[in-house]
């Protein structure tokens, strides 16, 4: 009788104890294998380098890692292995950090605290189906675009304040660079939370990703 392959899973995170845990958890769901675990980004990229054909089905990325931190490393293999399909993992939910990871390619952030049914649940949504958000990164996002059957319309400024707000800038450097005042911007934003009905910017950013106003 054939088996299914168990799916390839690699593990960059600078916290051996943490990492080692991890490696547990997978291989105990059963249909998951660790082929190989990595303390920084700088390691692991020299690695990919070095394994161009290696088949690999989910990246587990840690966002704060010394030498090559998480940030980096994606937007490393946002330009060199856009295939890869990464989770990044971190104890911070801060907000900038979470669009960083996101627009740069991450296919799912979750914290470190996770619980383990909620853990499996994203590595297998992220492998099979491409993406897996909850709902502290969605911002509630994701049930809506799911489930959108309506059309909204956007004007062409507001396209640009949602471009915009998809890069590292500030609200303030957004206002500046379309040449419009703080205030301003702080309406449009509002206007777009409450005509979107999402409620951060992070699921601004996931609009933006779904309907493909910006691309990752």
């Amino acid at each position: 009788m054939k088996t299914n392959p168990k799916s390839k899973i690699i593990i960059v995170d600078d916290h051996l104890l943490f990492s080692q845990s991890l490696e547990l958890l997978i291989k105990s769901f059963g249909d998951y294998d660790v082929i190989n675990r990595f303390e920084n980004g700088k390691v692991f990229i020299s690695y990919l380098q070095e394994n161009l054909d290696n088949d690999i089905d989910l990246i587990l990325l840690d966002v704060n890692m010394p030498v090559l931190d998480g940030i980096n490393t994606m937007k490393w293999i946002k330009e060199n292995r856009p295939d890869l399909k990464v989770i990044a993992l971190s104890v911070n939910d801060d907000e900038e950090i979470i669009i960083k990871m996101i627009t740069n390619g991450a296919k799912g952030y979750l914290l470190k605290d996770t619980s383990p049914e909620v853990f499996r649940e994203a590595i297998e949504c992220v492998i099979e189906k491409g993406f897996y958000f909850t709902e502290l990164v969605s911002g509630m996002l994701i049930n809506k675009v799911n489930s959108d059957n309506k059309k909204i319309s956007l004007k062409e400024k507001e396209i640009v304040f949602i471009k915009h707000a998809c890069t590292e800038m500030t609200y303030k450097e957004i206002a500046s660079e379309m040449c419009l005042s703080p205030k301003t911007i702080d309406g449009y934003r509002e206007s777009l939370f409450d005509k979107l009905e999402i409620k951060t910017r992070i699921g601004l950013v996931l609009y933006a990703i779904k309907h493909k106003i910006v691309f990752v």
